[in-house]
């Protein structure tokens, strides 16, 4: 074990920094020193702190804080996979969160351990986000058997933060058995949420605008449930005829489970109407992809996107930082901006020089 350090707090900012104390790194942040083992160990026994400042420590950009992350990630790895992994995306106003937060204690009740992942927009400009999540679920943050981190999408394609992976490997090592991954909204680039789950919930809700509008987007070729919800009072007829055109569209669309019909669910998130059929056929297509093997096949092909995704990650991060490379980096991007050449092409260059190297 490493010894407690007891550290002034004028030295300390609300940065994590690295600190190596006799020949071991160690983490530190607010008023105490972490080193990976103790961060582990407060993961395995469920403290909620230490799993924050984990998740803080795989966020950072950093190179030092890159390399604890990856020691970090590799020593949970063994303990993690043991969770169902579910995205929820749909238009602004869908009700997300009033959703997350009723399902999630929904699921509390029959035992579960519930990690809430809720992507917060971040600002194209100057990469800052709202982060209001744990107060619009405030409910069920204060739940012992649920965790809630917002985190910024920093602009990142898919409306996804580039280490929710690596989040939701933590958050297995910390025994949730369920995640629930809250999106941006819903856009073109939005179905990359399908490359990290086992499940895609779309939820929906009536007079969002023509539904073959969604087939446009592709978001109807990536769920495997829909939820059309608020719905109350006199709109229970509109819903039945959404249900019905949504169905109508799914119909021309080719199955992406084989022996799995999406199935279109009526409810209200608000007055917990629908979220037992939501677990319901939840679980149901769960057990079918276990059953047909496609559950650990999807499994692998989302890990080994994630390879390829850390690969490009790495390979520009690399010729960002080494001189040798920056120069030509520079230059080459330099052309692009200056629409002295086609970006794809200068890109293509400058691959093809780091390659020769």
């Amino acid at each position: 074990m490493v010894p407690k350090i007891n550290y002034s707090t004028n030295i300390l900012s609300y940065h994590i920094s690295d600190l190596r104390y006799r020949g071991r790194i160690c983490i530190f942040g607010l008023m105490k020193a972490f080193s990976v083992e103790q961060l582990i160990d407060g993961i395995q026994s469920g403290d909620k702190r230490l799993l924050g400042k984990a998740i803080t420590l795989i966020e950072s950009k950093k190179t030092e804080h890159r390399e604890l992350a990856e020691k970090l990630l590799k020593e949970i790895l063994p303990f993690t996979g043991n969770s169902v992994r579910i995205g929820i995306t749909g238009v602004p106003g869908a009700g997300k969160s009033t959703f997350i937060e009723n399902f999630g204690r929904l699921l509390l009740k029959t035992g579960k351990k519930v990690a809430v992942l809720a992507i917060d927009p971040s600002s194209s400009l100057h990469k800052g986000s709202i982060l209001g999540d744990k107060t619009r679920m405030e409910e069920l943050s204060r739940e012992e058997n649920a965790f809630i981190r917002p985190s910024p999408s920093s602009g990142f394609l898919g409306g996804v933060a580039n280490t929710t992976f690596e989040t939701m490997l933590l958050c297995e090592a910390a025994g949730y058995d369920t995640i629930l991954i809250e999106t941006v909204g819903v856009g073109q680039s939005e179905v990359l949420v399908s490359d990290i789950t086992d499940v895609f919930l779309f939820l929906k809700i009536i007079g969002g605008g023509d539904e073959l509008q969604g087939i446009k987007r592709g978001i109807m070729e990536m769920v495997d449930i829909i939820f059309i919800n608020k719905v109350e009072g006199d709109n229970q007829q509109k819903a039945k005829n959404t249900k019905l055109e949504l169905l109508r569209a799914l119909h021309f669309l080719p199955s992406k489970e084989k022996n799995w019909k999406v199935p279109v669910l009526l409810g209200s998130a608000l007055h917990n109407k629908g979220l037992d059929d939501v677990q319901e056929k939840i679980d149901e297509f769960i057990q079918m992809k276990i059953k047909s093997g496609s559950f650990k096949k999807n499994r692998q092909l989302q890990a080994e996107k994630r390879f390829d995704y850390w690969v490009q990650e790495f390979i520009l991060q690399k010729a960002k930082e080494e001189q040798s490379v920056g120069n030509s980096y520079d230059l080459h991007k330099k052309n692009a901006s200056a629409l002295l050449a086609n970006p794809s092409t200068e890109a293509k260059i400058f691959v093809e020089e780091l390659l020769k190297k």
